[in-house]
């Protein structure tokens, strides 16, 4: 990319702002569960065995996910050690490398403006900034994807026909990245995209066969290795057992995450604002200056069509399964601010008011949020909502609230009304303010909210854990799916063919303490089916119980 004295001033401050924005109190939660822990273990488990090429989850083989994430997650870990801080590092740097790619891509298909724009678009919406700060695998394996598909559009741009090799091995080299981090729903994605693209060129596209081959031996080299290596190295079980998940995935609702189909047209409405409001004025017919710019906008169409129609379609509905579409609707986005901007279309009322409804939305739970908190006996006492007992329990643990957490909300909707009235008046302030206050809104709530929902959710089962650390003691759960024990309580890789779980500890005599945590409303249950279990404490709904070691082994 050619750097001039504008481009030596934009890049550094994408970086320094972003790590500010990113950066600060990224180990300060403990890792939630299932994802950010299960992920962690898998890189902790890693170090201790030495094994960076099977994926171990509780010292067993993990056939759900490649090993690229979790080889990020060991530099990290062996930077600064086994933490929480080194487990989200890597996404904290997918940040930063996300943030620079938008800028030099909307640069090179409009823009220094447009890059801007872009940028600001992707970093104020609510969940694209949450993963950042977070330990799961789709930050990488979505920019991979989405760089692959850039680089494969600029394979077919007119202009850049003097770069047409270099263009198809970094689209086929980053594709196979993506494979290398999460498997072949990248190839799919690619493959329906793709397709659509061909049909809309009516079957007929400017290629070579010996590129074709090209992108197809650069592809499988880089995204088949890890298989390969499965292959030879005897575990073709872990590929059966890859490919049944996947298949899993897409026909049940797998663990039960399954939800209705219009599920991820919500959480994106409500999790990429403001873009996905202002995105939706893109949808209509508008030509473009260069072959590049209509090119790209087309595969932004057909990549978020086809992500969103595949997901809704798929049994299991998980958060940050339609997450891919926060690149082209980021896009969109700005596509219609610079458009705006230049006053070549208008952001009718009707839309105006939509950003204020889901501006509303978000702010009323913000302001309800710590409200019911702040008052947990009138939550419980009046039936607002009907909970279980678990949640009835979580929600008596001593977490501390200021009482003023809710004027966030506030704040943030009385800035989007005045951004709403700037746009209505059609100033070009209007946009900046609604994506600044947006931005400043997010950031805030997860510094103020996740430490504080992490200590009604989990943070009483994983205080038992890290209390047990380093004991020669067993540590299990009982009745729900859990991989905190494992890396909070620092679980040892077991003698060689050992398998321990828990059935086998508490059906058989024990030569060591076993510690089981369970759920308040399974305690009875439990209770009553192994008697020898000793109840140790009680608190926010988890319950810490013993099973003695035999006194045979005394």
């Amino acid at each position: 990319m050619k750097f001039t004295p504008q481009t030596h001033l934009i890049y550094p401050g994408i970086v320094l702002s972003a790590a500010l924005l990113l950066l600060p109190f990224l180990g300060s939660v403990h890792l939630f569960d299932w994802d950010e822990i299960n992920f962690a273990e898998s890189a902790r488990e890693m170090i201790l065995t030495g094994d960076y090429i099977t994926v171990q989850v509780n010292y067993e083989p993990f056939w759900e996910k490649p090993p690229l994430f979790f080889w990020l997650q060991v530099l990290s870990m062996k930077l600064f050690g086994i933490n929480e801080f080194a487990a989200r590092f890597p996404n904290f740097i997918c940040g930063i490398i996300t943030f620079i790619a938008l800028y030099g891509l909307g640069k090179k298909i409009y823009s220094h403006q447009f890059g801007l724009f872009w940028v600001l678009s992707y970093g104020a919406a609510i969940l694209p900034f949450f993963y950042f700060k977070s330990g799961i695998i789709d930050p990488w394996f979505n920019l991979f994807i989405f760089l692959g598909i850039s680089w494969f559009i600029f394979y077919f741009d007119p202009e850049g026909a003097g770069k047409r090799i270099k263009n198809i091995v970094l689209s086929a080299f980053l594709l196979g990245l993506a494979v290398l981090t999460k498997g072949p729903v990248a190839l799919l994605i690619f493959t329906f995209c793709f397709l659509i693209f061909f049909g809309l060129k009516r079957f007929s596209i400017s290629t070579t066969t010996g590129h074709v081959v090209l992108f197809i031996a650069v592809l499988i080299l880089t995204g088949g290795t890890w298989f390969l290596l499965q292959v030879i190295n005897g575990n073709t079980h872990i590929l059966k057992d890859f490919i049944a998940y996947q298949i899993r995935l897409f026909s049940t609702g797998d663990a039960g995450h399954s939800g209705f189909i219009g599920y991820h047209v919500v959480v994106i409405l409500l999790g990429v604002f403001p873009a996905s409001v202002i995105a939706i004025r893109s949808f209509i017919k508008r030509e473009e200056t260069s072959e590049l710019q209509k090119l790209y906008r087309q595969w932004m169409y057909i990549l978020f069509w086809v992500v969103l129609i595949l997901f809704s379609i798929v049994k299991t509905k998980i958060l940050h399964y339609s997450s891919l579409t926060y690149f082209p609707l980021t896009f969109l986005s700005a596509w219609v601010w610079m458009k705006w901007n230049e006053v070549k279309l208008e952001i009718p009322k009707w839309q105006v008011i939509l950003l204020l409804m889901v501006a509303g939305i978000l702010s009323a739970f913000t302001i309800a949020l710590p409200l019911a908190a702040t008052h947990p006996d009138w939550l419980l006492t009046q039936n607002v909502i009907e909970l279980d007992l678990f949640t009835k329990s979580a929600l008596g643990a001593q977490v501390e609230w200021s009482g003023r957490e809710w004027l966030v909300g506030a704040f943030f909707f009385i800035g989007v009304v005045i951004a709403a009235l700037q746009l209505l008046r059609r100033k070009p302030v209007g946009m900046w303010i609604l994506h600044l206050v947006t931005l400043l809104f997010v950031s805030t709530s997860i510094y103020l909210f996740t430490s504080r929902i992490e200590g009604y959710s989990q943070r009483a089962a994983i205080e038992f854990y890290k209390e047990l650390r380093g004991k020669n003691v067993y540590v299990e759960t009982l009745g729900f799916k859990s991989y905190a024990h494992l890396f909070y309580f620092d679980k040892q890789p077991p003698e060689p063919g050992v398998v321990i779980g828990s059935d086998s500890l508490l059906k058989n005599p024990v030569e060591r303490d076993a510690y089981f945590v369970m759920k308040v409303d399974k305690k009875a249950q439990y209770l009553e089916w192994f008697t020898e279990l000793e109840v140790i404490r009680e608190k926010n709904g988890y319950v810490l119980t013993v099973k003695r070691a035999s006194k045979d082994n005394d």
